[in-house]
């Protein structure tokens, strides 16, 4: 897969988990368990109007069932950024400290790929015995991304990674993604370094474009 499409890729996909990601976490306040995060106000005050307003679009099978089809977005979503997050790590070349805070945030990034994978492509209309081995790969994919986003922000703000916007929705991930878990569920937590790697491959994407028609313009023309 060329760099050009991977950077295309993490950009629409970053938009999808916005708007998907919102019925997702309508999904879950349908269910015994999601009915608790409804306890925080920031939450309630806009899922009650939207889950009315889209009562189709969540009511179509039993809300297990509903939460559990629209959480397989996740997977091509997360798999999305964590290809950007590769080659844009790739193209740079880091050395030093930096090199270590990629590794740190691409564990996480792949260690979350596969708990969204466990936790929503492993069980379809219900929850099933894998449900547990699921959790307990979620979690610490989830604690990486956080932290290993963050450090490597912080390191790319010090050595002027450019666009900017990314290197500093990373270095938020923490703060940023706390601020979402009061609004909705934990899948959008992810929404910083989404976007973070979304806007780096849309960039990485029309750099390719414009190196392309480069040396398009310059090819020489042979007459025959």
């Amino acid at each position: 897969m060329k760099d050009r499409t991977i950077g295309r890729l993490a950009w629409v996909m970053a938009w999808v988990g916005l708007v998907a990601g919102q019925f997702h976490a309508m999904a879950r306040h349908n269910t015994v368990d999601g009915k608790e995060d409804l306890q925080i106000w920031t939450t309630r005050v806009w899922s009650d109007p939207a889950r009315e307003f889209f009562g189709p679009a969540l009511d179509w099978a039993n809300p297990d069932a509903v939460y559990l089809t629209y959480g397989k977005i996740w997977l091509p979503v997360f798999v999305a950024f964590t290809l950007c997050a590769f080659v844009v790590r790739r193209r740079r070349r880091p050395v030093g400290f930096e090199r270590w805070a990629w590794r740190l945030a691409l564990s996480g990034y792949v260690l979350a790929c596969v708990g969204v994978f466990c936790d929503y492509w492993t069980q379809w209309s219900t929850y099933n015995a894998f449900f547990d081995v699921a959790f307990l790969i979620t979690l610490p994919g989830f604690a990486l991304t956080l932290l290993g986003s963050t450090l490597l922000g912080v390191v790319l703000l010090r050595r002027a990674f450019v666009p900017r916007l990314t290197a500093w929705l990373l270095a938020l991930t923490l703060p940023l993604a706390f601020g979402i878990l009061q609004l909705t569920s934990m899948g959008s937590a992810a929404l910083p370094v989404m976007f973070a790697f979304g806007i780096a491959g849309r960039r990485l994407a029309r750099a390719s474009e414009t190196a392309s028609t480069t040396s398009s313009a310059t090819r020489p023309v042979h007459s025959g």
